[in-house]
């Protein structure tokens, strides 16, 4: 195996360093606010799995650049929205920190989850399941 320039580790510490990072209870704090979109970029089987916040937008990670991307034939109107607010999570902060940080390099304003949905529940953040499970 070729020797790694830097570790996938490295990486989410860079990207930590240089985004915005909301606590899970903070961002419990504001569900109710309507400027706030709050983005799972966790597979579908995560989401299906462990339930997801209510409210939430899924964009899986693979297509977020091109989900936010006007130009992109991908493009969703919901990351067109002036004016709001974006905050994304994963399962456990790394996957949402590199996201985060290439989207700002993109030039779109978002912040991530640091601790991700691994915690959600425990703070008392509501979950919903998808339909038909418990």
């Amino acid at each position: 195996m070729p020797s790694l320039k830097k570790s996938a580790a490295e990486m989410v510490a860079d990207a930590r360093a240089r985004i915005d990072e909301v606590e899970t209870k903070d961002l419990i704090a504001r569900l109710d606010d309507p400027d706030l979109v709050i983005v799972d970029i966790r597979d579908v089987r995560e989401r299906g799995r462990t339930g997801f916040i209510p409210g939430s937008v899924h964009a899986p990670r693979g297509m977020v650049e091109f989900w936010v991307d006007p130009d992109s034939p991908y493009h969703k109107e919901v990351f067109a929205q002036e004016g709001k607010t974006y905050v994304f999570h994963c399962a456990s902060g790394w996957r949402s920190a590199l996201t985060v940080a290439t989207l700002q390099d993109m030039g779109f304003p978002a912040a991530h989850l640091r601790e991700g949905f691994s915690t959600w529940a425990e703070h008392g953040g509501p979950v919903e399941r998808p339909r038909g499970e418990k």
